[in-house]
Order: C-alpha cells, then sequence, then structure tokens
C-alpha cells in the first residue's frame, strides 16, 4: 500500500513539474527560440555539444552494461578470469585518439564563433563625412537599473532598449558601481560589465518585438550584484528600421526638455522640486545622471523593470522603493526614507500621473 502511494506521490511531483515547465520556451525569453544571429550560433554550439556529450554517455553505458551481464559471476562461474587487455596497445590508442578527435570537434567550431562574436571592428568604421557607420549603444549598469546611451545620435535613454531589426548593433558594456552582466537570453549574450574595463560585442535582432506577449524581448542581469539582483530587468523593444529612425527622431525633438519649479501643474512642479536634480525628462544629450532618464517612461513596459505599469505601481514605488527594491540608491544611507523626502498623498498621486505622461510614442 506505502509503496503504492509514493509512486502516486512521485508521478504527483512529476505533474507540478511538467505545469512549471509549460512555462519554458516564450519567444521573448528563451535561449532555445533565437530571434537573432548570435543567439543561433550559439544554440548550434550548444547542441552540437549536447549530441557529443550524449554520444559519449550512451557508448560509456553500454560497454558498461555489457561488462556487468556479460562476466556476472552467476554466468561465468566463481573461479573464471576474464582475459587481461592492460598494457593493449590498441585499446589505449582507441581511448586517447577518440577523445582528441570528440575535443577537437568541439573546440574548432567553438574558438571560431568566439573570436568571430569578438570582432568588433566595424564600430569604428566611418563613411565618406567621417560619421560612424555602426549602431553603437553605450551600455552602463548601475544599482539596480541599466542605462542606454547612442553616442552617435545623441541620445540617451533607460531601462528599455530600442534596436532596429536586420543590422549588427554594437555594445560598449560598463558597470558604474558592481560587476553586473548583460544578457538577452533571446538574442544572445552574455557579457560582463566591470567598473575598470570596457566589454565590447554585438547582437543582431532577427524580428521585431511588438508580435510577442508583452511587446518586448526580456534582458536581465546574469551576474549576482546585490540584494536586488534578481530584480535587475530590463526590456528590448525592437523596431523596423525605418520606425527605429523615427524614434531616434522623436527622442532628439525633446532636447531643452524639462520641468519648471513654478508650474501651476502640481505634478511637474513636485517633479521640479524633488527630482529633476536625479532623473532627466529630455532623451536628447548624454548618460551619466544619478537615476534612470525618464524621458519615456510612459512608453515602457514596466516600473522599476518589473512592477505593473501602471499609477498604481508607480505611487507604492515613489512611497517606499526599498519595499521593491532593496538596496536601491533612491534611498537614504541609512535606508529609511526616499532621498527626496516625504512627499504627500497629493504630491505622490500627481507626481505619478505626470511621470506615466511622459511619452516620445503617444
Amino acid at each position: 500500500m506505502m509503496k503504492g502511494l509514493k509512486k502516486w506521490r512521485l508521478f504527483s511531483l512529476l505533474a507540478v513539474m511538467m505545469v512549471f515547465l509549460s512555462g519554458c520556451g516564450e519567444d521573448y525569453l528563451s535561449t532555445l527560440k533565437p530571434s537573432g544571429e548570435v543567439g543561433k550560433q550559439q544554440l548550434n554550439l550548444l547542441l552540437l555539444t549536447t549530441v557529443i556529450m550524449t554520444l559519449v554517455v550512451v557508448v560509456v553505458s553500454v560497454i558498461y552494461l555489457l561488462a556487468f551481464v556479460k562476466y556476472r559471476r552467476s554466468r561465468v562461474g566463481e573461479n573464471v578470469i576474464p582475459k587481461q587487455v592492460e598494457g593493449s596497445h590498441t585499446l589505449e590508442v582507441i581511448w586517447t585518439v577518440i577523445p582528441i578527435i570528440l575535443l577537437l570537434i568541439i573546440a574548432v567550431p567553438v574558438v571560431t564563433t568566439t573570436y568571430k562574436f569578438a570582432d568588433v571592428a566595424a564600430m569604428d568604421e566611418v563613411d565618406e563625412e567621417g560619421n560612424k557607420t555602426a549602431l553603437t549603444i553605450n551600455v552602463t549598469a548601475k544599482l539596480y537599473w541599466w542605462e542606454f546611451e547612442y553616442p552617435n545620435q545623441g541620445i540617451v535613454t533607460a531601462q528599455e532598449l530600442v534596436v532596429p531589426t536586420g543590422e549588427k548593433v554594437y555594445f560598449n558594456l560598463k558597470a558604474a558601481d558592481v560587476k553586473h552582466s548583460f544578457w538577452i537570453p533571446a538574442v544572445g549574450g552574455k557579457m560582463d560589465t566591470n567598473v575598470e574595463n570596457l566589454n565590447k560585442f554585438y547582437l543582431v535582432f532577427d524580428k521585431e518585438s511588438k508580435d510577442l506577449k508583452d511587446g518586448v524581448f526580456y534582458g536581465k542581469c546574469a551576474e549576482l550584484c546585490g540584494p536586488s539582483h534578481a530584480l535587475m530587468d530590463f526590456k528590448v523593444k525592437t523596431l523596423s528600421p525605418d520606425a527605429f529612425d523615427a524614434w531616434v527622431d522623436a527622442m532628439k525633438a525633446t532636447e531643452g526638455q524639462t520641468a519648471d519649479k513654478a508650474s501651476t501643474d502640481l505634478g511637474e512642479a513636485t517633479f521640479a522640486n524633488s527630482c529633476l536634480g536625479c532623473h532627466a525628462i529630455s532623451g536628447s544629450g548624454a548618460g551619466g545622471t544619478p537615476g534612470p532618464n525618464l524621458t519615456t517612461f510612459g512608453d515602457r513596459n514596466r516600473v522599476a523593470g518589473f512592477l505593473e505599469h501602471n499609477e498604481e505601481s508607480l505611487k507604492a514605488w515613489i512611497k517606499n522603493p526599498e519595499e521593491f527594491k532593496p538596496g536601491n540608491l533612491m534611498m537614504n544611507a541609512e535606508g529609511t526614507a526616499p532621498i527626496y523626502g516625504n512627499l504627500s498623498d497629493e504630491e505622490i498621486e500627481a507626481l505619478a500621473t505626470y511621470i506615466m505622461g511622459l511619452s516620445v510614442e503617444k
């Protein structure tokens, strides 16, 4: 009876695991459904190594089982000693040469592809007018958010990376505080971001993200960086080349945009007095602000990278960001209150409405 119950428990456990695993493999997040040249080649390498390792495991297991069955005591008798093959040159050559061949089959494509992905010489190519021809994005990882600067276009944004499809996009990766790691699972990666040195690589985005579940690809920090590491998400919006150019023009058009402390709009006035010192609302310019650029906040997919994108989530975040992302730099040194001070409920509501209205796409 107990044995039967244990079998049913095991069956139930497997059933529950199947339910959870059924959520894997989404186009916007899965490395097994790549949407770019880099991701596809990385998947091919993964499949190649998996096939070879599986072959080795199967062959070794079969040899072991055959020896186990053929030379078991009940079959050959008590006093039978199998033929000894110690010192056999033939066997030694076989189990030396075959692993070398298998390692070469793995090593040659892995090394070749690694050097290919590391080739970023095109970042420095220029046209007849001296303008760089490749799209380059400076990525700066911070506790716990991402800044994306487009130096050739003269624009900057945060938390939501916007890129065109069908071309190589080059990245300069660095960290502002501690080691992080830039990873877009469905497209390719990952690459560490360090404080003292610059890492470079490229990705290719094959399809527009508008048809995905949330309209974006998901990006992650893949290096343990602090108490809110798991919440350090960013999103990637891929557009057609024409739509991307239009987005760039819309970002440039926000040049000089700011908030007025004397505004009759309570939300704008509150932002100017409490937030403008850390957060810019103009997408034109360079990065380096203490907090994320909020020019496109109304166009984003999430609040703080993971909360639902609505005013209620934003108000909760403004009231106490420490509750949602422990260790974030919006709190004072003691972590007891936001650095912008305590705002009234009326100010928070007006501020949330103002920030949600910041957009270049609407």
